[in-house]
């Protein structure tokens, strides 16, 4: 991929600017380079800042911070002039794009005997690449199935539960359509989640793209059939914003059901005016493939002080710091045994949320996807709605997009 390709000769620039390594035994200064413009946030990453010189006092951590959106775009630039972070923030749907800036940590893992195993291992995955690891995660979040309960009760349907079948599934969106509301809210680029959920392959064996395989197509069918067979979901138009659109609707109380993250559950629980519930995504045949995203901290290729940068991400993906931001609410901890204190916080007040996402996430795996997913996410936002009127079969977008895809 020519992105890849650009990434690593960035990579490669930024090591040979820099100047020569600083001993990691002396008082030294790194920089964190991290996403954020909410002074909330950046007051909590300043205290995990602080936190790494407590724990190591010849360490300062001088963090920087960028909105989210401009921190994709000004990576490689600041790669290309020597001036990327010792400490970098990545996204774990943005590791195949940016892996090359990143050095790997799998001997200084195996080095120092760290328990990897302490992490959400689906998150683990995330912050890899073709199995070598590249950050350590500080937080994991599957998709789940955000529902209105209220409507549920109306509708005097059982409540979902841990294990939820794709026919029961179908059957409550059904039962809660009708009146000018809809049962569940369809986003188009949400596809491979939910094939995720129901065990489908949209991924060879060989890391590419396969959405003409016959599981790919099967849920694909079963998917855009929501809107153009059952029925259950709006008609989401091409150009729109689909996540916002539904999002709303669900918050209005029009949509019953919808696909969300745990880094929404505070917001929405927040701001919706019913009582609200939380629920595994609906499985297929077999057991749920609960799909996780979630951040970490890598150490860049060009830094001269990655000893010390090893050392500050041990402590900010610590069981101390992620204790810390898991009390805050700010998110649910990629370590197993901390994720409690976030559930004690999120989950209050939301009905089964503790329950699915114990549950989803004793199913999580990793969301398999390709360097260009998000020219792949596109695709999907075009053409999916135009297969929802009808003027294409499901087979024909499918291969469509695959088409497409592959030429770029």
């Amino acid at each position: 991929m020519k992105t890849t390709a650009m990434l690593a000769a960035a990579a490669l620039l930024g090591a040979a600017l820099a100047g020569p390594a600083v001993a990691q035994d002396q008082p030294v200064t790194i920089t964190w380079q991290m996403w954020g413009s909410d002074q909330n946030d950046i007051a909590a990453w300043q205290h995990l800042a602080d936190m790494v010189s407590e724990a190591h006092p010849e360490i300062t951590v001088q963090l920087q911070t960028t909105p989210w959106n401009d921190y994709w775009t000004k990576l490689p630039v600041l790669a290309a002039s020597g001036q990327l972070g010792d400490i970098v923030a990545m996204q774990s749907l943005r590791m195949p794009n940016f892996y090359s800036l990143l050095e790997p940590l799998d001997e200084r893992i195996s080095a120092d005997g760290f328990d990897i195993d302490a992490f959400d291992a689906s998150i683990i995955g995330g912050m890899s690449n073709d199995g070598v690891v590249y950050g350590l995660p500080y937080d994991v979040g599957p998709w789940m199935m955000f529902y209105n309960k209220d409507k549920f009760e109306e509708a005097g349907l059982a409540l979902p539960q841990p294990g939820w079948t794709l026919d029961e599934f179908k059957q409550a969106a059904v039962a809660l359509t009708g009146d000018g509301g809809f049962g569940f809210g369809v986003v188009p680029n949400g596809y491979s989640i939910f094939a995720a959920a129901l065990g489908a392959d949209y991924i060879n064996e060989e890391g590419q793209l396969d959405l003409t395989s016959t599981s790919a197509l099967a849920a694909a069918d079963e998917f855009l059939g929501l809107v153009t067979r059952e029925k259950v979901a709006p008609l989401v138009a091409p150009g729109a914003s689909p996540g916002d659109i539904i999002a709303g609707r669900f918050e209005s109380g029009n949509i019953a059901m919808m696909v969300d993250g745990p880094w929404s559950l505070i917001s929405k629980r927040d701001t919706v005016q019913f009582e609200m519930g939380l629920a595994p995504l609906p499985r297929g045949e077999g057991d749920l493939k609960a799909v996780t995203a979630g951040s970490g901290f890598g150490i860049s290729t060009s830094s001269q002080n990655k000893d010390a940068a090893w050392k500050a991400i041990q402590v900010i993906t610590g069981p101390e710091a992620l204790k810390y931001l898991a009390e805050a609410g700010r998110a649910l901890p990629a370590r197993k045994a901390e994720q409690t204190y976030w559930f004690d916080v999120a989950a209050a007040g939301v009905e089964g949320a503790r329950e699915a996402l114990e549950y989803s996430l004793s199913h999580s795996a990793t969301y398999e996807i390709t360097s260009n997913w998000n020219a792949v996410e596109n695709l999907f936002t075009q053409y999916y709605p135009l297969a929802m009127t009808g003027s294409q079969s499901p087979e024909q977008t499918m291969q469509t997009i695959q088409s497409l895809a592959q030429s770029q």
